[in-house]
């Protein structure tokens, strides 16, 4: 049974965060509202520290060593805050030949990675087939290679591109998955989860699914005993309600899914990542910052905010500057987001640390805020690179990063087992003698047509490591 609502009570009540730290109570949508505009940055950090530990413990953080790899940045969809997507007829519009995949998957296998976070625009051109003979070669030359691949919206536009048997959504949804899974597919990461707010949406995800559709494409995909994750692009047009809306959806279907499907070892979200909206070479970043567009009045709410209702309901017609203005997320709304995620999404297990666009140094303080997981080491990354971000991390650096906020750095796997646990001097980064030979990383970007080389990306990330 999921935790007690107490809406009654005041969300500073220390007897109901108590029971929200140990999992005996649960936040209502106002609660977590109230939450966010009133509590201090530092002390909703502990709170939200004290409930990771409630479940994680006090010792470890975890990591994974995969590679996200976009097999196409062909797409139908034209979505305002992708700066990733092409209609197929430019210089630059890509699909990755099936030798070009499995270099990409030995690279990872060759530095111990243990998944691949595959994932691509909604390519029109490309056949059901296309898609099970890659899965089935990537397993039969690494069958321990976990497959991580497909979000909800590709899902969506696999039934329309398909047309796959079936009277309803679902059941053409099941006949797909069923297929993909049997050529290998092993989960489902949550992406184009954005925010789920029919008014948002609307605006900045022309032709991706609504959050019906999303949220019923990971209920069957639990059905099917295949665990998924669950994510949230903020800081854009939104308003703070959309965003604990957005939570509360996924709570409510993980409640679903666990009454419906645990009791046959079906599947779950195992996580929750959120990250603020990058602006750089994306349409909507060209929108005005709210305060610096013509007429824009800071003594009045943000647009998004004025429309924004914790059920979903709000309508764009409540401020005609809705859509039109931005308010980006910087470090303090990051953490008090996430921090308000980890104590919301009660029934969800992990929380992980953005550090891709955030930056290492934020990602670590994030391990103060709720979050028990460092994602990934960056080998490569197309999307959020493509409109500014090419922050990459190495396997010592990630640790290092771990290691300094206080906690042991464990490599884990996609269903958050913990694979090994670096508590002695042979530690990745424990080994590392001079750290100046780690500064220059390189990042590996699809670019034009030439798939076979990649773009090298020199960072500091180490840099604060000296």
């Amino acid at each position: 049974m999921p935790p007690t609502s107490h809406p009654e009570l005041s969300i500073h009540d220390e007897g109901l965060l108590q029971g929200i730290i140990a999992g005996e109570a649960r936040m209502s949508p106002q609660q977590a509202l109230d939450l966010y505009h009133t509590m201090p940055l530092q002390e909703l950090g502990r709170w939200a520290d004290a409930r990771c530990r409630a479940v994680h413990g006090d010792h470890l953080r975890s990591y994974v060593i995969d590679r996200n790899i976009n097999y196409t940045n062909v797409c139908t969809a034209k979505c305002t805050f992708c700066a990733f997507r092409r209609d197929g007829d430019e210089d630059d519009a890509y699909t990755l030949e099936y030798d070009t995949l499995l270099d990409k998957v030995d690279e990872l296998v060759a530095i111990g990675g243990t998944q691949i976070l595959m994932q691509g625009g909604m390519n029109p051109d490309l056949s059901l087939s296309w898609y099970t003979d890659l899965l089935s070669t990537i397993k039969s030359k690494y069958p321990s290679v976990h497959l991580h691949a497909f979000s909800p919206p590709e899902f969506i536009e696999f039934i329309h591109f398909f047309d796959p048997p079936g009277n309803n959504i679902r059941a053409k949804l099941m006949w797909v998955m069923t297929k993909l899974k049997d050529a290998g597919l092993d989960s489902i990461p949550g992406g184009g989860g954005e925010i789920f707010a029919p008014a948002v949406r609307r605006k900045i995800g022309l032709g991706k699914c609504d959050a019906e559709a999303w949220l019923t494409t990971m209920h069957v995909a639990h059905e099917l005993e295949m665990n998924t994750s669950a994510t949230m692009m903020f800081g854009h047009i939104e308003g703070f309600a959309d965003r604990i809306h957005h939570f509360d959806l996924v709570r409510d279907w993980q409640d679903k899914s666990i009454d419906d499907f645990a009791a046959e070892g079906g599947g779950r979200y195992k996580a929750f990542i959120s990250w603020p909206f990058q602006r750089e070479n994306t349409p909507l970043g060209r929108c005005p910052e709210w305060g610096q567009g013509e007429g824009d009045d800071l003594s009045q709410p943000f647009p998004g905010d004025v429309v924004a209702q914790l059920d979903g309901a709000g309508e764009k017609t409540a401020d005609p500057l809705f859509g039109r203005r931005v308010k980006q997320a910087g470090a303090s709304d990051y953490l008090r987001t996430q921090a308000i995620s980890r104590l919301y999404l009660d029934n969800i297990h992990s929380i992980g640390a953005s550090w891709v666009t955030m930056g290492p140094n934020i990602g670590q303080v994030a391990l103060q805020y709720g979050a028990n997981d460092m994602g990934s080491v960056m080998m490569e990354e197309n999307v959020v690179s493509a409109a500014g971000t090419t922050y990459c991390l190495n396997e010592p650096t990630l640790c290092h990063l771990i290691r300094d906020a206080g906690f042991i750095p464990a490599q884990r796997n996609n269903e958050y087992n913990l694979l090994k646990i670096h508590d002695d001097d042979a530690s990745p980064d424990l080994i590392i003698d001079d750290w100046s030979t780690l500064r220059s990383q390189k990042l590996h970007i699809e670019q034009e047509n030439d798939q076979a080389s990649p773009v090298e990306l020199t960072i500091e990330a180490a840099q604060s490591i000296e």
